[in-house]
């Protein structure tokens, strides 16, 4: 299934199956990094943890994500990635 992800510095992942989550980040990643911008915010929710986990988990494996952490305003709901520089 194709996705027509919004580029801006927000991604809501509820709007997506939680089965295409990874490809997703991925995806906006990529196009954020593009964009140039140099931080993005994925909103994943609370609930049970399953969601922040994936995110976290792609963002550690994506070669364009220089670190990330948890949104502290957000109560574990949403996670903010530092993207790299493009070098």
């Amino acid at each position: 299934m194709t996705h027509v992800v919004p580029i801006e510095d927000a991604l809501d992942l509820h709007a997506f199956a939680p089965r295409d989550t990874r490809s997703v980040i991925a995806e906006f990643i990529r196009a954020a990094h593009m964009q140039g911008l140099d931080e993005v915010r994925l909103i994943h929710g609370r609930g049970i943890g399953v969601q922040r986990r994936t995110v976290h988990s792609a963002l550690a494996r994506h070669p364009l994500v220089a670190e990330f952490w948890d949104a502290s305003e957000s109560h574990l709901g949403a996670t903010i990635a530092r993207l790299t520089g493009g070098e």
